[in-house]
């Protein structure tokens, strides 16, 4: 097994304490979902007016597994004009987007200094950050969305009315109260409602990252030891994870189960007998080959969808950018594309050194997965 890396232990249980009235609303809006979903409805009608002449144009869905980029796209694509994403400000109640961004701007007396996020990864936030936070939606009309023994793919055949007109008002609320006219999302549960999404809005683009297995692995590892340290006798800071719908890491960490159950099962036996380093590569293998079968398989997703693999973002930078912005159909402005550009680069702010022993297993479970994404080996 690698060596694994120190777990920086005051910042990272920092980033994950959570106020007792933050706890007890988040809570209550968990606890009542189908309460939450009557209330949204009722912002609706008292938008619906408004709401008629809002459009749902053209949908930006980024989706792949974590740590491979998606939240520097994310920041990416929600600085051009126009568009419009979830905030760290919008949970608990992200059900009433309008209702609760009126209330927050009145009541915020004062901008937040930019911290580090809990993820100890260089990314900075304040409360007016994009984040991905639509997933207690997902949660509350899919029940199962997170159950390792059910299949969590959705295809194109897959139809759920009640959610789809609440997720499309949804949007609109979005767009309104904040003046915007596209819609960005970041959600690494999509990965396999990619065809549903594209069901339900034809004109939809994804951006999908990838990330060469062996540095990805290293990348989760740590991850998953850094939350599941930041949690270990914090259970507001469990609660939270759990309530936001972010299962990716730590003590209840769920593998998304993209049709098949048996692998699934595989991967988390693995965990359970603490075989990490192979839990992660299979698991990394099941989601990107289920990406690469739905791709093949589907021509408007294939031509609908962008991936983006994390080592040409950090080594060709403009040139990923002005690829990504002008396959989302966004204007690629040059201070956009500067400023961007000159923020990536290969992470150094931690190290993690595999023997020989395990890059034979990184390769053995994610070899012919790797190669379909252009990935000849897996080194360090």
């Amino acid at each position: 097994m690698p060596a694994e890396p120190t777990v920086e232990k005051s910042a990272a249980r920092e980033g994950f304490q959570v106020s007792g009235v933050s706890a007890l609303v988040s809570a209550l809006v968990h606890r009542y979902p189908r309460l939450w979903i009557r209330i949204g409805d009722a912002e609706s009608r008292e938008l619906s007016g408004v709401l008629a002449g809002v459009p749902v144009r053209e949908p930006i869905y980024i989706s792949g597994l974590a740590r491979a980029g998606s939240t520097i796209l994310l920041e990416l694509i929600a600085s051009a004009k126009g568009v419009v994403t979830h905030r760290y400000r919008d949970f608990p109640p992200v059900f009433i987007p309008y209702w609760w961004n009126r209330f927050v701007n009145k009541a915020q007396s004062r901008m937040l200094e930019p911290k580090e996020r809990p993820h100890g990864d260089r990314i900075r936030i304040t409360p007016e950050s994009p984040e991905a936070m639509e997933e207690p939606l997902w949660m509350a009309f899919f029940p199962s969305a997170h159950d390792p023994a059910v299949s969590h793919s959705l295809g194109d055949r897959h139809e759920h009315r009640e959610f789809e007109r609440f997720y499309r008002d949804h949007i609109r609320k979005l767009l309104l109260v904040r003046g915007g006219t596209r819609y960005a999302s970041k959600g690494n549960y999509n990965v396999t409602r990619l065809e549903y999404l594209l069901r339900i809005f034809p004109d939809a683009r994804f951006v999908i990252p990838v990330r060469e297995p062996a540095r990805h692995v290293a990348s989760l590892l740590r991850q998953h030891a850094r939350f599941s340290e930041a949690c270990t006798g914090n259970p507001r800071g469990l609660a939270h994870l759990r309530q936001a719908g972010h299962f990716e890491f730590g003590l209840d960490r769920r593998p998304i189960n993209t049709g098949d159950g048996a692998r699934t099962g595989e991967v988390l036996q693995l965990w359970r007998d603490g075989d990490e380093l192979r839990g992660w590569a299979r698991y990394w293998s099941q989601v990107y080959g289920y990406v690469a079968e739905r791709l093949q398989a589907n021509e408007r997703l294939r031509d609908a969808a962008l991936v983006v693999r994390y080592e040409d973002l950090c080594h060709s930078a403009e040139t990923v950018v002005r690829k990504v912005l002008d396959h989302c159909r966004l204007a690629a402005a040059g201070p956009v594309i500067e400023a961007f550009s000159s923020r990536l680069s290969t992470p150094d702010y931690y190290t993690w050194h595999f023997s020989e022993a395990d890059l034979a297993v990184i390769r053995q479970e994610t070899e012919a997965t790797a190669a379909r994404f252009g990935y000849a080996g897996s080194g360090q």
